[in-house]
């Protein structure tokens, strides 16, 4: 694949840019990488972008291309000096492969040297430094011909004339090559000492003439641009359907050249367009070749298996056939075979030397005996004799007849048998060493040997049985790994890499998008690009977090604010420590650049004015888990999946969820020991707790109260019951109600707004753990009860629901938004007096919606899945995602962590086909990018699908 421009090409890459972006101004430099550059220009009516890469490529670009978030240093300098400076022109130094692009003219004039060729570098000089350079090497056809016979003559024997003349003139081979065919030679015509290099030179000289008008039709070119494709056949496992095409791009060229006519090709209306494809589509066209590279690879391996098969019955068969005509030798010579037998026999009992056995042997040989010349070869140590048989019944004639029919067989299939690595077809008719065991008869060696035949048939009918499943096995993995590749193919091309994820981000439990800064850096961007008038900002330790409102004006709901500020803990310095502390907010009038007088503010960091709301203590729980993508016309499905609740439907979620945890365990996966002080401290006062809310239930205080905002646990709920358990249940219940009342601190979060008009939302948020197991043993009871038998017994019964089964419910719907948030007030003023703040903010364009809408954890049946992209956030943010698992500070690194999360979603029941080949698409680096830290990872049944 052609990389890198020839003079031809750069001499018609500057033509065009001349001609429709000189006098264009420079609006902004940026960089790709370390060796890529784009230089925006614009002018009143229309705007272009000069992709400038070193060591390879000039053009200008119609595509987006990815930008380094913070320029380099030599981007900042051609942002000051080239910044609004006007592009005046574009030349090439000589021939040489060196371009200088002019901004500015006269004492004010800047200059960009591009050097196009390997390795090197991109040079701004300012007026006062001067490149000299001369046309030593333009092609001069007098002085030529002289040297062209020198330089055939010394050019060694069947190398390429083109390769030869390369570095002699600044054409490239694909022009010399294209002048060749022009004039009737061969484009890869080689030097031959057969071939007489005066003979050949007049035609060379006048193909170099040919190649020099090009040379001349580029110096003001405006013709078309050419991308020559390169046809691959893919592989096919069905054996009537025809091969697929591949067309990949292989080279570019101002010219449609004589030896790629025949080729498949695409013309654009310009040469700087055809550049610009070329280069945009070549990751593409990489992935395309790597795919195709694996499809080959595995029909590869599959036809070893097949070639392994076939010579392996081969084998079988060649060794039935001998085995089978030395059983008739010897039955067609069985007085011979019964002589010899009865004299070795006769020598050996009369205890005569094997030596001189040897020697009796070859003197009857020698004699003429036929027995004695029908032996050559005595085996006495194994107790048998070679013996050199032949088919008594067929004449000498006969068989020299069919030798040499052998002869000119053999002849005609010997390049195919050696490719197949066949072995030789076995000649009957000819005499053949025979091993004769003196311990048997004539007739009994003969059996032996049909005996052989027989196994060696019945193991060939084995091995074609066993080969046959494992051909079908084989196949049946061929084509899976096919399937695997394009469907990996494909997902990788519709990846689409959103502007969010060079951040820390999430979408919250209310379709809010959530982004955080990596560094100082990055916080820096987030600031000034994302913070406005009508977003508020939140604080905590060193991250910032942006956040999305679907409303301009409205205020951040406060389980958005409490999972923002669970994640501003967890990635900070608390998860490490192991810390459970507060993250405070604040509007966006109170963040600042302005330092105090005598002070400086570095890099990321900002100045906090005014009142910071704190939130409530935050656990150190993330979660890991997936969001696919789906197509336009399965957006529907998913519209209202993260909306804004009140605090009745809030409350309706959190019962069903607690339901499902007591129903299903959790097994924890990490190489830390479970928290052993878990469950030692456990929230008391339950039996004020129901005298209160008995109070609300039957109207006896009047009063409204606030629920106060706490992060909802979950999983973690489920996990903190089975440690319990396994201790002891009675003590559990001992402690539960012998237990002192606590409460948490005070917080700025109002949910006013959101309060329905029903008294039971005037409830204190204490835990009530005893009154969980009552419900448990209750759903343990009545497990194969549904709602509608249970509703139908009550009114069988007369029943109606009574204040207290309002007050079952209500204490387990707070049971479990409050349970496990027993903050530490050592733990707090630590954290609190020891780090430092930043801010995190909230903004979002009215256009993100539809993404944020897109992107969904709980993929239907019927929807159509684009691609899946790992998120990490709080667990309380994942809890209604078909595939997570719990996070939590451990010692398993991030890597490992999340592999082992993959796998369990792998092996998980309800995973479907496409859902598995989308995990298994995303790159092992994308996976852990974003979690906090050492984790370590809890989520039911992945001991199981461990196992698998």
């Amino acid at each position: 694949m052609k990389t890198r421009f020839t003079t031809v090409d750069i001499r018609a890459v500057i033509a065009e840019i001349n001609a429709n972006y000189i006098g264009m101004r420079v609006n902004n430099v940026y960089d790709i990488d370390n060796k890529t550059y784009l230089i925006r220009l614009q002018k009143p009516d229309s705007k272009a972008i000069l992709l400038i890469e070193s060591g390879s490529r000039i053009h200008s670009t119609d595509f987006e291309w990815p930008k380094n978030m913070m320029p380099s240093g030599f981007a900042m300098k051609c942002r000051k000096h080239l910044k609004s400076r006007r592009l005046t022109q574009i030349k090439q130094l000589g021939i040489d492969r060196i371009v200088d692009i002019q901004f500015g003219s006269d004492e004010a004039a800047y200059h960009l040297i591009i050097e196009l060729y390997d390795r090197m570098d991109i040079h701004q000089i300012s007026i006062n430094v001067y490149y000299s350079y001369t046309s030593e090497n333009k092609f001069s056809p007098i002085g030529f011909l002289y040297r062209l016979t020198e330089i055939l003559s010394k050019a060694p024997n069947g190398e390429q004339v083109k390769r030869v003349l390369n570095p002699h003139l600044p054409y490239g081979s694909t022009l010399i090559e294209h002048s060749l065919i022009e004039v009737g030679l061969p484009g890869s015509v080689k030097v031959d000492s057969q071939v007489d290099a005066a003979q050949v030179a007049p035609k060379i000289l006048e193909a170099m003439q040919i190649a020099e008008t090009y040379m001349e039709k580029t110096e003001n070119f405006s013709g078309k641009g050419y991308i020559i494709q390169k046809s691959e056949k893919k592989p096919s496992l069905t054996p009537g359907k025809p091969s697929e095409e591949l067309l990949t791009y292989d080279e570019f060229h101002p010219f449609l050249f004589a030896q790629h006519a025949k080729s498949p090709y695409l013309e654009f209306d310009t040469f700087d367009k055809a550049v610009d494809e070329f280069f945009s589509k070549m990751e593409s066209q990489k992935i395309d070749m790597k795919a195709l590279q694996q499809e080959k690879q595995a029909l590869k391996k599959l036809e070893n298996v097949k070639r392994d098969h076939e010579q392996r019955l081969e084998a079988l068969h060649q060794v039935q056939e001998v085995d089978r005509i030395k059983g008739e030798l010897v039955e067609m010579n069985l007085p011979v075979v019964e002589r010899a037998l009865q004299v070795v026999r006769s020598a050996l009992a009369n205890q005569v030397d094997w030596t001189e056995i040897g020697i009796i042997v070859k003197d009857a040989q020698a004699a003429g005996d036929p027995v004695a010349c029908a032996i050559k070869e005595l085996k006495l140590q194994t107790n048998h004799i070679t013996m050199l048989l032949k088919n008594p019944y067929i004449s000498e004639e006969d068989q020299e007849e069919e030798e040499k029919k052998d002869v000119v067989e053999e002849k005609g299939k010997k390049n195919k048998n050696k490719d197949k690595g066949q072995n030789k077809k076995v000649q009957r008719n000819k005499p053949m060493l025979v091993d004769v065991d003196l311990g048997l008869s004539a007739y009994a060696n003969a059996k032996k040997y049909y005996d052989f035949k027989r196994t060696a048939e019945k193991k060939e009918h084995k091995t074609i049985e066993a080969a046959d499943k494992a051909m079908k096995s084989a196949e049946k993995k061929t084509q899976k790994t096919l399937k695997e590749v394009q469907t990996v193919t494909t997902i990788q091309k519709a990846r689409k890499v959103y502007w969010f994820e060079k951040f820390l981000w999430f979408i919250s439990s209310e379709n809010y998008l959530v982004i955080a800064g990596r560094d100082q850096q990055q916080n820096e961007i987030i600031v000034k690009r994302y913070l406005r008038a009508d977003v508020s900002s939140s604080t905590h330790l060193f991250v910032s977090l942006p956040l999305h409102l679907p409303a301009p004006g409205d205020p951040v709901p406060p389980r958005t604010l409490t999972e923002a500020g669970t994640m501003a803990v967890c990635y900070s310095a608390a998860w490490d420590a192991k810390i459970i502390t507060s993250a405070w907010w604040v509007h966006h009038h109170q963040v600042s650049k302005t330092a105090p007088t005598g002070e400086y503010l570095t890099t990321g960091s900002f100045m906090i004015r005014g009142k910071k709301n704190f939130l409530p203590p935050s656990y150190l729980i993330m979660g890991f888990g997936f969001l696919f993508k789906v197509d336009e016309q399965s957006v529907f499905r998913h519209r209202g999946e993260r909306k804004v609740k009140t605090v009745e439907e809030d409350m309706e979620d959190v019962t069903s969820r607690t339901a499902e945890l007591l129903e299903e365990g959790e097994e924890l996966i990490g190489d830390d020991s479970s928290n052993e002080d878990q469950g030692e401290e456990r929230a008391g006062g339950n039996g004020e707790t129901v005298k209160q809310i008995k109070k609300v239930v039957e109207g006896e205080d009047g009063a409204r109260g606030e629920l106060a905002a706490v992060p909802e646990e979950d999983d973690m709920e489920a996990e903190g019951e089975e440690d319990g358990e396994e201790d002891s249940g009675e003590e559990k219940e001992m402690k539960n109600e012998e237990s002192e009342e606590f409460s948490f601190p005070d917080t700025t979060i109002s949910l006013s707004h959101l309060q329905p008009s029903s008294n039971l939302v005037s409830v204190c948020n204490l835990c009530l753990l005893s009154l969980q197991n009552k419900l448990k043993k209750i759903k343990e009871k009545y497990k194969d009860q549904d709602e509608e038998d249970r509703e139908l017994m009550m009114q069988l019964l007369g029943v109606r629901m009574t204040k207290k089964m309002i007050l079952n419910t209500v204490v387990t719907m707070y049971c479990t938004v409050t349970r496990g948030s027993t903050p530490s007030a050592t733990f707090s003023r630590n954290c609190n007096s020891g780090l430092h703040s930043c801010h995190f903010s909230f903004v979002l364009p009215q256009e993100a919606e539809d993404l944020l809408t897109s992107l969904s954890g709980q993929p239907h049946p019927e929807d159509v899945l684009l691609f899946a992209v790992p998120v990490c956030a709080p667990y309380t943010a994942l809890s209604n995602y078909k595939h997570k698992v719990k996070l939590t500070p451990g010692s398993q690194k991030k890597g490992k962590a999340a592999r082992t999360a993959v796998l369990s979603f792998m092996k998980a029941r309800d995973a479907s086909t496409r859902e598995k080949d989308l995990f298994r698409s995303v790159k092992d680096t994308d996976l852990s990018r974003n979690m906090p830290g050492k984790v370590k990872v809890s989520a039911p049944n992945l001991l199981a699908a461990k196992k698998k």
